[in-house]
């Protein structure tokens, strides 16, 4: 059985930063896309950052919206992602969830490409 569980979330003041972990098990994180997707009240489900390493070097993906703020990174030997969180904004507020596709990052890194979900886990910036 596949599991994702997310931990890090909470409150920060804007141009605070924090780190989001996610432990998989069930599921190997090494051969695997794994990544992160945020919502906020009112909005889609959005794709903010993902990684692949099954082809033996990292290949990430990013929303623009948080481009040289935000890095995903993982171990592999832990099974465990990590988005690490930097100059937050108000306008990242929202509920984080891990996320898991078999094989490698699909092109367009969208909700409807996901197998596995973690719970989520919110994340509030103020002002």
């Amino acid at each position: 059985q596949v599991q994702l569980v997310e931990s890090g979330g909470g409150s920060v003041q804007a141009g605070g930063s924090l780190r989001l972990s996610c432990a998989a098990s069930g599921y190997s994180t090494s051969r695997n896309c794994m990544g992160w997707f945020r919502q906020a009240p009112g909005k889609e489900r959005e794709g903010v950052a993902a990684i692949y390493t099954g082809g033996g070097g990292d290949s990430t993906y990013y929303a623009d919206s948080v481009k040289g703020r935000f890095t995903i990174s993982q171990d592999n030997a832990k099974n465990t992602v990590y988005l690490q969180m930097s100059s937050l904004k108000p306008e990242d507020t929202a509920i984080y969830y891990c996320a898991a596709d078999q094989g490698s990052c699909p092109r367009r890194y969208i909700s409807s490409y996901i197998d596995y979900w973690g719970q989520g886990t919110q994340v509030t910036v103020s002002s």
